[in-house]
């Protein structure tokens, strides 16, 4: 996971959204609990568009690439339909019902991370500071799993080799690991192997060092350092892996 910062938001959460939501907040206090929520506005080809570009064309969670054809559900930070504090826990419903077309409440996910791990799981820090409709303050709430638009999650997730793990064990870290499914071996398998690239490129550049006079190493070793560099940037797949293990080229 890194850091994303949030573009603008889309038109159609400003417009229709807002009004969306209003409506939701009115035929709460009316004492209505089931709320259907429309995708064509969450999921508006705009909104997708938007957090593509925003998060690199990479999943919010695990940085894997996603295809803006096939893959990637727009993602609800605070689930809109029902929480759970815990996977086995009670689901309770309604969830932030006011909240499913907020932008800041939006981001991009692939398939798994969301629909297999996260679902309608939102850890909080005191569960009784939870936010249950639109009059209660959502300011006091602290939530477990680390929201990447807002807070930066390489001060609470590092890497060792490929394995992500909680700094200092800190509480919110071993939570998202754990609520996203960071550390699942199918994943981790493919940090492993792009892993796997950057040292062997690594090698070729401590190789080089010690044969100066070999133009031929020096040329392929100046490509590896460019690759490893372009390795590095957000827009590269596991980027916070790669950083982690190289903080020399910072």
């Amino acid at each position: 996971m890194i850091f994303i910062q949030r573009s603008q938001e889309p038109a159609v959460l400003q417009n229709k959204g807002k009004a969306e939501q209003q409506a939701f907040c009115e035929a709460y206090d009316a004492g209505k609990r089931e709320f259907k929520f429309d995708s064509a506005i969450y999921g508006n080809p705009t909104v997708k568009t938007a957090l593509l570009k925003m998060q690199c064309d990479k999943c919010c969670f695990c940085e894997s690439k996603i295809s803006h054809i096939s893959y990637g559900d727009v993602e609800h930070y605070r689930p809109k339909g029902g929480y759970k504090q815990a996977e086995q826990d009670e689901f309770h419903a309604p969830g932030y019902y006011w909240l499913p077309y907020t932008w800041e409440n939006l981001l991009l996910s692939c398939t798994l991370c969301n629909q297999q791990f996260k679902k309608n799981l939102f850890p909080l820090l005191d569960p009784q500071e939870r936010a249950l409709n639109h009059h209660d303050d959502i300011t006091l709430e602290q939530p477990l799993l680390i929201n990447p638009s807002a807070t930066d999650p390489r001060q609470y997730i590092g890497f060792r080799q490929e394995i992500p793990y909680a700094i200092d064990g800190n509480i919110y870290g071993k939570a998202t690991i754990a609520v996203v499914g960071l550390d699942r071996e199918a994943l981790n398998e493919k940090r492993r192997s792009h892993l796997a690239l950057i040292n062997q490129l690594i090698a070729v550049i401590k190789l080089a060092n010690k044969q100066l006079e070999n133009t031929e190493l020096q040329s392929v070793a100046a490509q590896a350092k460019q690759i490893i560099a372009e390795a590095i940037l957000p827009t590269a797949e596991y980027s916070a892996m790669i950083n982690a293990q190289l903080p020399a080229l910072h």
